[in-house]
């Protein structure tokens, strides 16, 4: 089965509301039917932008995707702070990034909480972005295969095929996020085809259909490289996806030399 290519652009902690909306107009104003044709395209802004992205993706009828950056573990309860998977679902989110490693760095989240997560995504119809790297002291031990399976089966224990099937695993090696460096394509593709092999032993022909984005760094003048790897279907897209120019550019990276 051929897999459907996924940009998911990654806003982080940035824009208002207000400039939410003028990103995404201007990506609708640039993109066309044959971009959408082509591959999923998705924005991820943070939680007070989502309705005014929803509000013009339904309004306008873009083809555009969106979600959010993280769901709480629960379904609802007192636990100040938080953004339920029902409040997500209600929005309108198709994806939400699950375990990112800044999460992990620094709000504490663990395999453990990881793992409920994925399954609070998949208990109300919403596919998780499951987010699996290393860091450069185990990319320099050179153990980073191994460091992100035991990472990807702890996000993934206990959830079935069927779903495994259907959600996405963003390969992000922490070194690469932010900083401007980025894998080799060779890099990328070492611990991406690891990843679809491990679920593949234990999940069979899932592996097929689940799709494995690589996340660190990826913009315009990377993307045609990456994207030629026979296990990379796309990006987990952060400072770039904030440019609208730049992150049409990496989702038409099918028109690059």
């Amino acid at each position: 089965m051929a897999r459907i290519p996924l940009m998911a652009g990654n806003w982080k902690m940035n824009l208002n509301h207000i400039e939410a909306i003028a990103l995404v107009q201007k990506l609708a104003y640039t993109f066309n039917a044959e971009d959408f044709a082509a591959l999923e395209i998705a924005v991820i802004p943070p939680f007070t932008d989502i309705r005014s992205v929803q509000t013009l993706v339904d309004g306008d009828k873009i083809a555009l995707k969106y979600g959010a950056q993280d769901l709480a573990k629960a379904d609802k309860g007192a636990f100040t702070g938080e953004i339920s998977g029902p409040m997500l679902a209600k929005l309108g989110c198709t994806f939400v990034i699950v375990g990112h490693s800044e999460r992990r760095e620094y709000h504490g989240e663990n395999d453990q909480t990881v793992n409920l997560k994925v399954q609070a995504a998949l208990r109300n119809g919403i596919t998780p972005i499951v987010c699996v790297g290393e860091g450069s002291e185990v990319r320099n031990a050179g153990e980073q295969v191994s460091h992100t399976l035991r990472q990807l089966d702890a996000a993934l224990a206990g959830v079935s095929s069927k779903d495994v099937a259907n959600l996405v695993i963003a390969y992000e090696p922490v070194w690469a996020i932010g900083t401007g460096e980025v894998a080799t394509p060779a890099d990328a593709q070492e611990v991406c085809g690891a990843i679809r092999d491990q679920i593949r032993n234990v999940h069979g022909s899932a592996a097929d259909q689940a799709r494995v984005l690589y996340g660190g760094s990826m913009k315009a003048d990377n993307v045609a490289a990456l994207m030629k790897e026979a296990d990379i279907d796309g990006g987990l897209v952060g400072g770039a996806s904030l440019d609208p120019d730049e992150f049409v550019s990496v989702c038409r990276y099918r028109m690059h030399p």
